[in-house]
């Protein structure tokens, strides 16, 4: 497994919901911010599907407010919302229309985003709204750069985006050296309060991160890391 190279500036972080980043991603991005670096996120709705016993626009009201939290703990200052809807994602061109304008818009040199394969590693069914992002997510990129595709947008194209790093994917064979700020990532999930308490199940933060992070480091030689799916742009 090779390191993550961190030659860069300016990092784009696009998921499908409030929390999808939290998952180990923000940790990565936690470490990236403390060297100075620019970390801005887009995500595709505000999960208003995601709590069973709380009508749809309260819902996205709360984890509206804990997805900013969870950003501010990990040194991210500015957090976009494209209100597509939760649980319906579709795969196709409004989609990859407005992951582009963002990539216009924001110029990343690296894009960060979701497992977009079938399963999670070691098992589980992934679902559908990941699925959709993630591939739209990575198609989005060489439209950004295409200035014949989208030209309606009225955006300068942008063939910036160096790689393309996906979460919890398995066929991650990159990873990130979190070593120092594993805690911020904790703290990034745990903002995610409301959500988890509705669940109505006992879910351990850090029990969950440090479960993938001290395992990766030892397989790489350090004290903690978190696992990418690198795709080159």
């Amino acid at each position: 497994m090779e390191a993550v190279p961190e030659d860069w500036d300016r990092a784009l972080a696009i998921v499908a919901h409030p929390d999808d980043l939290e998952y180990g991603g923000s940790t990565a991005v936690a470490k990236w911010t403390a060297q100075g670096k620019t970390v801005t996120e887009v995500l595709a709705t505000r999960g208003e599907a995601g709590i069973d016993g709380m009508d749809p626009d309260e819902a996205a009201r709360v984890r509206t407010v804990e997805q900013i939290e969870a950003a501010r703990i990990v040194g991210v200052e500015t957090v976009e919302f494209l209100d597509l809807p939760d649980g319906t994602l579709e795969y196709g061109l409004p989609l990859r229309r407005a992951l582009a304008a963002a990539i216009r818009r924001h110029r990343p040199e690296v894009v960060i985003s979701v497992n977009f394969r079938e399963t999670f590693p070691g098992g589980g069914f992934n679902m559908a709204d990941h699925r959709v992002l993630g591939l739209a997510v990575a198609d989005a990129i060489r439209d950004a750069a295409n200035r014949w595709v989208f030209r309606d947008l009225e955006l300068e194209p942008w063939q910036g985006v160096r790689f393309a790093l996906f979460g919890g994917s398995p066929r991650a064979g990159h990873y990130v050296d979190v070593t120092g700020h594993l805690r911020s990532g904790i703290d990034s999930l745990l903002a995610h309060r409301v959500y988890f308490s509705s669940l109505g199940a006992d879910f351990d933060a850090a029990e969950f991160l440090t479960g993938m992070a001290e395992p990766t480091g030892r397989a790489v030689g350090v004290e903690h890391a978190m696992t990418f799916e690198l795709i080159e742009t």
